[in-house]
Protein backbone atom coordinates (compact mmCIF):
# COMPACT_ATOMS: atom_id res chain seq x y z
CA UNK A 1 0.00 0.00 0.00
CA UNK A 2 1.32 3.36 -0.66
CA UNK A 3 1.91 6.60 1.90
CA UNK A 4 -0.35 8.54 -0.48
CA UNK A 5 -3.98 7.11 -1.49
CA UNK A 6 -6.70 8.90 -2.97
CA UNK A 7 -9.99 8.72 -4.47
CA UNK A 8 -12.64 10.91 -5.01
CA UNK A 9 -15.32 11.46 -7.67
CA UNK A 10 -17.19 14.74 -8.68
CA UNK A 11 -20.38 14.84 -11.19
CA UNK A 12 -19.42 17.56 -14.15
CA UNK A 13 -22.33 18.29 -16.52
CA UNK A 14 -21.11 18.48 -19.89
CA UNK A 15 -19.75 16.70 -22.49
CA UNK A 16 -16.54 13.67 -21.78
CA UNK A 17 -14.95 14.81 -24.52
CA UNK A 18 -14.54 18.60 -23.18
CA UNK A 19 -14.21 17.59 -19.63
CA UNK A 20 -10.89 14.97 -21.71
CA UNK A 21 -9.65 18.02 -23.15
CA UNK A 22 -9.85 19.80 -20.37
CA UNK A 23 -7.83 17.43 -17.89
CA UNK A 24 -5.21 16.61 -20.75
CA UNK A 25 -4.07 20.28 -20.61
CA UNK A 26 -0.56 20.47 -19.79
CA UNK A 27 -0.97 24.00 -18.61
CA UNK A 28 -3.59 23.03 -16.18
CA UNK A 29 -1.20 20.34 -14.54
CA UNK A 30 1.16 22.98 -13.76
CA UNK A 31 -1.29 25.14 -11.99
CA UNK A 32 -3.08 22.29 -10.13
CA UNK A 33 0.06 20.35 -9.08
CA UNK A 34 2.80 22.39 -9.15
CA UNK A 35 5.21 20.33 -7.05
CA UNK A 36 4.71 17.59 -9.49
CA UNK A 37 5.75 16.20 -12.60
CA UNK A 38 3.05 14.48 -14.71
CA UNK A 39 4.17 11.94 -18.01
CA UNK A 40 1.07 10.97 -20.28
CA UNK A 41 1.33 7.18 -20.00
CA UNK A 42 -2.39 6.43 -21.06
CA UNK A 43 -4.30 9.49 -22.85
CA UNK A 44 -7.98 8.17 -23.43
CA UNK A 45 -9.15 11.49 -24.59
CA UNK A 46 -12.87 11.43 -23.57
CA UNK A 47 -12.16 8.89 -20.92
CA UNK A 48 -9.60 10.47 -19.40
CA UNK A 49 -5.49 10.78 -18.36
CA UNK A 50 -3.30 8.30 -16.02
CA UNK A 51 0.02 9.91 -15.22
CA UNK A 52 3.42 8.64 -13.54
CA UNK A 53 4.01 11.30 -10.86
CA UNK A 54 7.70 12.37 -10.36
CA UNK A 55 8.58 15.73 -7.83
CA UNK A 56 7.65 15.51 -4.78
CA UNK A 57 5.40 12.44 -5.26
CA UNK A 58 7.00 9.17 -6.62
CA UNK A 59 4.07 7.34 -8.19
CA UNK A 60 0.56 7.29 -10.60
CA UNK A 61 -2.12 9.71 -10.55
CA UNK A 62 -5.12 8.81 -13.11
CA UNK A 63 -8.54 10.84 -13.92
CA UNK A 64 -11.33 8.52 -14.86
CA UNK A 65 -14.15 9.68 -16.74
CA UNK A 66 -16.65 7.38 -16.60
CA UNK A 67 -20.15 8.43 -18.61
CA UNK A 68 -23.18 9.29 -16.62
CA UNK A 69 -26.22 11.09 -17.15
CA UNK A 70 -26.15 13.78 -18.98
CA UNK A 71 -21.94 14.44 -18.06
CA UNK A 72 -19.73 12.38 -16.50
CA UNK A 73 -18.68 11.48 -13.40
CA UNK A 74 -14.68 12.69 -12.81
CA UNK A 75 -12.83 10.27 -11.16
CA UNK A 76 -9.84 11.40 -9.53
CA UNK A 77 -6.97 8.92 -7.95
CA UNK A 78 -3.53 9.19 -6.66
CA UNK A 79 -1.32 6.33 -5.42
CA UNK A 80 2.61 7.41 -4.56
CA UNK A 81 4.72 7.75 -2.18
CA UNK A 82 6.78 11.23 -1.04
CA UNK A 83 9.87 11.81 -2.99
CA UNK A 84 13.71 11.14 -1.55
CA UNK A 85 12.24 9.73 1.85
CA UNK A 86 13.98 7.28 4.02
CA UNK A 87 11.07 5.16 6.02
CA UNK A 88 12.19 6.07 8.95
CA UNK A 89 11.74 9.95 8.25
CA UNK A 90 8.39 8.48 6.27
CA UNK A 91 7.39 7.24 9.86
CA UNK A 92 7.45 10.44 11.47
CA UNK A 93 5.29 12.36 8.46
CA UNK A 94 2.13 13.24 9.11
CA UNK A 95 0.83 11.10 6.19
CA UNK A 96 -3.09 12.16 7.16
CA UNK A 97 -2.15 15.91 6.46
CA UNK A 98 -0.41 14.80 3.15
CA UNK A 99 -3.25 12.76 2.06
CA UNK A 100 -5.67 15.59 2.74
CA UNK A 101 -3.28 18.11 0.99
CA UNK A 102 -3.67 15.87 -2.29
CA UNK A 103 -7.36 14.86 -1.83
CA UNK A 104 -7.77 19.17 -1.74
CA UNK A 105 -5.55 19.41 -4.74
CA UNK A 106 -7.70 16.71 -6.60
CA UNK A 107 -11.03 18.64 -5.49
CA UNK A 108 -9.80 21.78 -6.79
CA UNK A 109 -9.31 20.49 -10.01
CA UNK A 110 -12.49 19.12 -10.08
CA UNK A 111 -14.33 22.02 -9.53
CA UNK A 112 -12.44 24.07 -11.64
CA UNK A 113 -13.12 22.27 -14.78
CA UNK A 114 -16.77 21.73 -12.93
CA UNK A 115 -17.23 25.16 -12.93
CA UNK A 116 -15.77 26.49 -16.31
CA UNK A 117 -17.69 23.90 -18.36
CA UNK A 118 -21.18 24.21 -16.59
CA UNK A 119 -20.96 27.88 -16.33
CA UNK A 120 -23.46 28.41 -19.87
CA UNK A 121 -25.45 25.99 -18.09
CA UNK A 122 -28.95 26.78 -15.90
CA UNK A 123 -28.72 25.48 -12.76
CA UNK A 124 -31.16 21.64 -12.92
CA UNK A 125 -31.22 21.89 -16.83
CA UNK A 126 -29.45 19.12 -18.32
CA UNK A 127 -26.62 19.69 -20.98
CA UNK A 128 -28.96 17.43 -23.29
CA UNK A 129 -32.42 20.08 -22.62
CA UNK A 130 -33.47 21.44 -26.21
CA UNK A 131 -32.40 25.08 -26.18
CA UNK A 132 -35.62 27.43 -25.38
CA UNK A 133 -36.50 30.54 -27.43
Amino acid sequence: MNSIQVADETFVCADPADVGAAVADPASWRRWWPDLRLTVVEDRGPAGQRWTVTGALTGTMEVWLQPSFDGVILHYFVHAEPSGVAAWQLAKMNLAKANHQRRVAGKRMAFEVKQKLEESRGVGVSRLAPAVD
